[in-house]
């Protein structure tokens, strides 16, 4: 299984970046799909997930209303639209399958992809 995560960069606050993730090697319509991101020095925090059944989505309270979620099938991808970004953004994100909805721990995604960095300058 590979998910490759791309779309990170440098980015002034109050912009916006879109983060993809391209799955292989699994049955992907099967498959919850979840960001998730790390600052430096911290802990692994969940940001979003959009469900395998129905396309249902979630977010962390710190992005609501800022980032949407979206997969396509046809494409084995799901994105991340990140706007309205600020300082506090930044982070390594990660994307991540699992097959459980309602917990939005790491521990309910089995496979993690590689990673992508942004950055949110003020």
């Amino acid at each position: 299984v590979q998910l490759q995560a791309s779309g990170g960069g440098l980015v002034q606050a109050g912009g916006s970046l879109r983060l993809s993730c391209a799955a292989s090697g699994l049955s992907f319509v099967n498959y919850n799909m979840g960001w998730f991101r790390q600052a430096s020095g911290k802990g692994r925090e969940f940001v979003s997930a959009v469900r395998r059944s129905d396309g249902s989505t979630h977010f962390a309270d710190s992005v609501k209303g800022r980032f949407t979620i979206s997969r396509d099938n046809a494409k084995n991808t799901v994105y991340l639209q990140m706007n309205s970004l600020k300082p506090e953004d930044t982070a390594v994100y990660y994307c991540a399958a699992g097959i459980v909805w309602g917990s939005y721990s790491p521990s309910q995604f089995g496979y993690w992809g590689q990673g992508t960095q942004v950055t949110v300058s003020s």
